[in-house]
């Protein structure tokens, strides 16, 4: 389990995170929406260290992760798996070299037994065989699909997903969201999901959490946030230009 306790987090004169509470239950998919700007990815990128808070907790399995550095820093990485946005995809490997380069760098492991679990990843995903394809050769579909066994193949207990089904048609994006459904089923997956697509987050998550200017201002079940009688809430997830939440 995660919890955020009163996190703050200011760059110069901004003040992005206003003391945000927010938990992580296990194996559960919780999708933080939340306008661009408003510092989603802000504060999933204090799950991992790879930003410090101003002020406030971040407790990942019972240990405040707030000032790791060093090697408790990377051995706390372990435990989190990322799919980016882009897929972050190292163009000059193949998709195999992409999927077993965190078990090269971070594991005693030999090579046939990486081949392995490369394998068994790119199975997971339903791309079975593609091993010695390029990314420049695979559609943005099974670009994601691939960054995802990539992020599994450490054997994650949380997985952050950044935006998952941006820049795919509606069809493959119902995959993705599939694949994270049953990743949460199967594995007991903890899901940390940031994405604007209201049809994904509804479908995909058990808890929602809105963020609004630094702070947590809705965190509850896809039920109970089309019941929402914020008229913020409301304007987000109907996507309307008339509202409190102003164009800028």
């Amino acid at each position: 389990m995660i919890q955020i306790v009163d996190l703050h987090k200011k760059f110069g004169d901004n003040h992005v995170l206003r003391g945000v509470n927010l938990t992580f239950e296990r194996c559960e998919t919780t999708v933080i929406i939340g306008r661009s700007g408003c510092g989603k990815s802000v504060l999933v990128k204090h799950l991992i260290g790879l930003l410090k808070p101003n002020q406030g907790k971040i407790i990942v399995d019972g240990e405040d992760i707030t000032n790791y550095r060093g090697a408790k820093l990377f051995r706390l990485r372990r435990k989190f798996g990322m799919l980016f946005q882009g897929s972050a995809l190292l163009d000059s490997m193949t998709v195999g070299e992409n999927v077993g380069l965190g078990l090269r760098h971070h594991t005693a492991l030999g090579e046939e037994a990486i081949q392995e679990r490369v394998k068994s990843r790119l199975a997971l995903v339903g791309l079975s065989g593609l091993e010695s394809l390029y990314p420049a050769e695979l559609s943005g579909g099974m670009k994601k699909r691939v960054g995802l066994a990539r992020a599994m193949a450490l054997d994650p207990q949380y997985v952050i997903f950044d935006e998952p089904t941006t820049g795919l048609d509606p069809i493959m994006a119902d995959v993705i969201n599939e694949l994270i459904i049953r990743l949460q089923k199967e594995l007991c997956i903890t899901s940390i999901a940031v994405t604007h697509d209201m049809v994904s987050a509804t479908k995909i998550a058990d808890r929602i959490a809105m963020l609004h200017e630094g702070r947590i201002i809705f965190d509850g079940t896809p039920e109970q946030i089309r019941q929402s009688k914020d008229p913020i809430v409301q304007q987000f997830i109907q996507g309307s230009a008339s509202g409190p939440i102003k164009p800028v």
